[in-house]
């Protein structure tokens, strides 16, 4: 049973410390409270992406799952805890704030040792947890390792990159039981119905992580005719994001581009709308593509399945979420599909 998994106390706490730090309640942990408050803006120094907000919200996003009735109901359907542990080495991404820590909980509740290889991104984050959850357990001291050298002396790999170092990821650790992930993309496909409450939460979609995780909307499809105006006057309360200069100079930089080379695009000053058949649209700009029919779109989606993370629409699309959802996965939602719990049950 997962009441009985060891460590599941430890990482059950550090969602409550990270709610009770969001609620800005100091009348608990204060001494990890204000440890917390200087890392987040020692990570916000690091990486001029991980603002405040968004770490925030990953914050927020996490203290929601890390439960014990969360993790208890997320880990009662595998064989937990491992009977023959093994050494598994994770490579982390440092897109978006604790983009690998659904990876890291899953290796130690699942009973393995694991050897995670930080993102110089994210590696600010990562330190504070691992040293919250080891002196809540001192147990973890044996079982966590962090490293930002090479890797060495492990039984199986998860690793996230892109798809050159995916690549790379597959050359080097082909003979090792492996999740390999690479690039994928989320989209959204409107009606053209849809009220300013859906185009506010399709904003979430779009604008939280400045669009740099693989959850966040890239392109939009979008029908015929489509009156963008509407689209535009939908999401114009995030039009703060262009304050951020990390977010602007790629704006810009995308726009001189753009226009230098005669590219039609759309602009409100802060997103650019590029018509466009691929799926990953730079910072500062989303793609679209027009459909005829649903059934059409829906088909064609089906096919490209392997290059995209989420679906949201309103509309009768396999699989779609709905808006507002992509950027608050649960923990039952594995990344590129592949389930991490199941592959380390097997190990």
């Amino acid at each position: 049973m997962a009441d009985q998994i060891p460590h599941l106390e430890a990482f059950v706490k550090l969602g409550n410390l990270f709610q009770n730090f969001c609620d800005n309640d100091t009348s608990k942990e204060e001494n990890w409270h204000h440890r917390l408050t200087e890392t987040v803006i020692v990570a916000g120094n690091h990486n001029g992406w991980f603002t405040k907000e968004n770490v925030l919200f990953a914050l927020k996003s996490w203290a929601k799952v890390l439960t014990s009735d969360s993790l208890t109901t997320w880990l009662n359907i595998y064989n937990i805890p491992a009977e023959h542990p093994k050494r598994v080495a994770i490579i982390m991404a440092g897109n978006i704030p604790l983009v690998g820590l659904h990876d890291f909980i899953s290796v130690v509740l699942s009973g393995h040792q694991v050897i995670a290889k930080l993102s110089s991104n994210d590696r600010v984050l990562m330190h504070f947890i691992v040293a919250y959850l080891k002196e809540n357990d001192d147990l973890l001291s044996q079982k966590i390792t962090l490293t930002e050298d090479k890797l060495g002396d492990f039984d199986a790999v998860i690793a996230t990159g892109s798809n050159n170092t995916g690549r790379y990821f597959d050359y080097y650790f082909g003979k090792y039981p492996n999740i390999i992930r690479k690039n994928r993309n989320s989209v959204a496909v409107l009606s053209g119905t849809e009220g300013a409450d859906d185009l506010q939460k399709l904003g979430t979609d779009i604008f939280t992580y400045f669009g740099l995780g693989c959850r966040s909307v890239s392109k939009i499809y979008v029908p015929e005719d489509y009156n963008f105006d509407h689209f535009y006057q939908g999401i114009y309360s995030f039009k703060t994001v262009i304050d951020h200069h990390k977010y602007a100079n790629n704006y810009d930089y995308n726009k001189a581009v753009y226009l230098m080379s005669d590219v039609q695009i759309l602009d409100n000053n802060f997103l650019l709308l590029k018509e466009d058949k691929g799926f990953a649209s730079p910072i500062g700009c989303l793609f679209y593509e027009t459909y005829e029919t649903v059934e059409e779109l829906n088909s064609t989606l089906q096919k490209e399945k392997e290059a995209l993370q989420c679906v949201l629409s309103n509309l009768e699309i396999t699989n779609a979420l709905p808006f507002g959802i992509s950027q608050k996965p649960s923990l039952e939602d594995y990344a590129d599909g592949v389930d991490t719990l199941k592959f380390l049950s097997t190990l």
